[in-house]
């Protein structure tokens, strides 16, 4: 069975995570992966669905905060203008975006006959991270079918993490990344609420990781180097938020990041979405006025520390649920959790 944190008596922060310690607490959340392993080829798909409905006609409220902007992601500049999200996201490598950006686009067009007709365009959203260490990148592997077969396999429940989907060929601190995930329960006006954090990790310098005990593991074969990778981060919450109380939001996963050790090196894309499920966005809607809801200004800490932690333990979660893997042309990472096992804490 697959290691997490918790496993070796480590955690992050002090507020209690969610039943699964998950991005699919949140109620409504599905995940989903595609991965390709074989020859030189490390790389995959994963689907993240705000909902199971028609994310076109009931959009969710979103931001995104572009801690550091290299990157190549599609979609990132109607989101931040509008504050919504309307088709599900997709999560793959950096040559693989038009492949995510072409299979939402079939998607949508397949269950909105109105889109480019009636009605306006659709903005697909896709994010990405360099797997080129571990996987031959050049060979653009990833097909529509894999990124329909990621959306296709997205359910609730446990979540696979490690070297899955799209985290099938990523880096972290010198070990191998991945795919990882965390949330935080809290209780606002007497009732329970959820954050939860899917991370794909794949930055950091190899001797820079911080454990939340304090020690600084680092690979054998450490060495210093430029900070070129990349970190995805999306945030998701049952909390009705305004689009901009979410933009506050998903910039606490930077606090996250820090408490690991990272820097934002030149080279690097660092970047959170966060959305909420409550209180969709009608695309039909016909009144002038709508009502909203948002949460109390001076209650906000409460999200912002939840961000801050679930953030640092899902991609701590990655990197000892991936397993040592060697790679394109004999490149290799070890893992966190051979690292861990070797050294109790």
């Amino acid at each position: 069975m697959t290691q997490r944190l918790r496993d070796f008596g480590l955690s992050c922060g002090i507020m209690r995570p969610g039943p699964l310690n998950a991005i699919t607490d949140v109620p409504g959340v599905k995940l989903g992966h595609c991965t390709l392993q074989e020859g030189d080829i490390r790389t995959g798909f994963t689907a993240l669905l705000p909902h199971d409905g028609n994310l076109f006609r009931r959009k969710v409220r979103a931001a995104v905060d572009v801690i550091n902007g290299f990157g190549k992601s599609a979609g990132l500049m109607q989101l931040a203008e509008l504050g919504q999200i309307e088709t599900p996201l997709l999560l793959g490598n950096t040559l693989a975006v038009g492949t995510g950006f072409d299979a939402l686009v079939t998607r949508a067009l397949a269950a909105n006959a109105d889109i480019g007709r009636e009605t306006g365009t659709v903005n697909p959203l896709v994010l990405e991270c360099n797997d080129g260490y571990l996987s031959d990148i050049r060979a653009r592997a990833l097909t529509q079918e894999h990124a329909f077969a990621a959306l296709d396999a997205a359910a609730s429940g446990p979540v696979a993490e490690g070297a899955v989907g799209a985290g099938s060929g990523m880096s972290a601190f010198g070990f191998k990344g991945g795919i990882g995930t965390a949330s935080r329960r809290f209780d606002l006006d007497r009732s329970g609420h959820t954050l939860g954090v899917l991370a794909l990790a794949n930055f950091g310098n190899a001797g820079d990781l911080v454990l939340p005990d304090g020690r600084r593991p680092a690979p054998p074969s450490a060495r210093p180097q430029a900070e070129r990778g990349s970190v995805i981060l999306v945030i998701a919450t049952d909390i009705p938020l305004e689009s901009r109380q979410l933009q506050r939001t998903a910039r606490r996963a930077g606090a996250g990041l820090a408490r690991l050790g990272a820097f934002w090196g030149n080279g690097s894309g660092d970047i959170a979405v966060a959305f909420s499920t409550s209180d969709q966005i009608e695309h039909d809607q016909r009144d002038d006025l709508v009502p909203l809801r948002a949460l109390n200004e001076n209650r906000i800490d409460t999200l912002f520390r939840a961000a801050a932690e679930a953030t640092q333990e899902a991609v701590l979660n990655a990197m000892v649920a991936a397993p040592a893997m060697t790679g394109r042309d004999g490149h290799h990472r070890p893992s966190l959790g051979d690292w861990l096992r070797q050294n109790p804490s």
